[in-house]
């Protein structure tokens, strides 16, 4: 910026593993005009909290992603109707049963929003299956999704390559979306999803150009 490296608010070098999220990043600058409004650099402010926060404290905010999946929002079906408790089945069933085929344990479903405890084993098997997080960015990015999607399993998912980050968002959303089918949408709750959408695609971005 101006002839000199651009930092982190903590005074750290904003830098990345690859040239593809480099490029990325630096297209984002590019788009800002006569001043630069951080509330829409959504992407420098993810690698921005991964290198001057979850960089220091991983344990932390894996721990954090733990915590959801404990309550993830997979677990909870609709008792009625039965066709939004079908649709449920069908779009959520395979990635906990993909999920369930890695860790070699199962989970525990209930109908209703009554919390449902999972089983010590399965929990103890999902925080083995974290502990090779250790990447700040892809940490940062699966967080990001874990608390926009209330899923940890649909933040794995994404990490394994079973959906993509638009389905891990089409997922969480699916009993949002069953009542705009039947009821129509409210232009400022469209708002507040389209505005959380772009923190989402920035940690999709992340993911995908860490693999690139």
């Amino acid at each position: 910026l101006d002839g000199k490296p651009v930092r982190t608010p903590a005074r750290d070098f904003l830098s990345v593993p690859n040239m593809h999220l480099a490029e990325q990043l630096a297209a984002e600058w590019d788009a800002q005009e006569e001043s630069i409004d951080p509330r829409i650099m959504q992407l420098t402010r993810l690698v921005n909290t991964a290198l001057d926060g979850v960089a220091r404290e991983a344990s932390a905010v894996v721990e954090d992603m733990l915590r959801f999946a404990s309550n993830d929002l997979l677990y909870y079906r609709a008792d009625s109707p039965a066709a939004l408790a079908e649709r449920q089945r069908e779009r959520w069933d395979p990635d906990l049963e993909a999920m369930e085929a890695r860790l070699g344990e199962r989970f525990e479903l209930t109908a209703g929003i009554i919390h449902i405890a999972q089983p010590d084993q399965t929990l103890k098997a999902l925080r083995s299956h974290t502990a090779s997080l250790a990447e700040p960015l892809e940490i940062a990015s699966l967080h990001t999704i874990t608390t926009l999607t209330g899923s940890a399993l649909l933040a794995l998912a994404v990490r394994a390559d079973d959906i993509t980050t638009d389905e891990a968002w089409d997922l969480a959303h699916l009993d949002e979306d069953w009542n705009i089918e039947r009821w129509g949408s409210d232009s400022e709750a469209e708002r507040r999803r389209a505005v959380r959408k772009v923190d989402m695609d920035a940690a999709g971005t992340v993911l995908s150009g860490l693999k690139a």
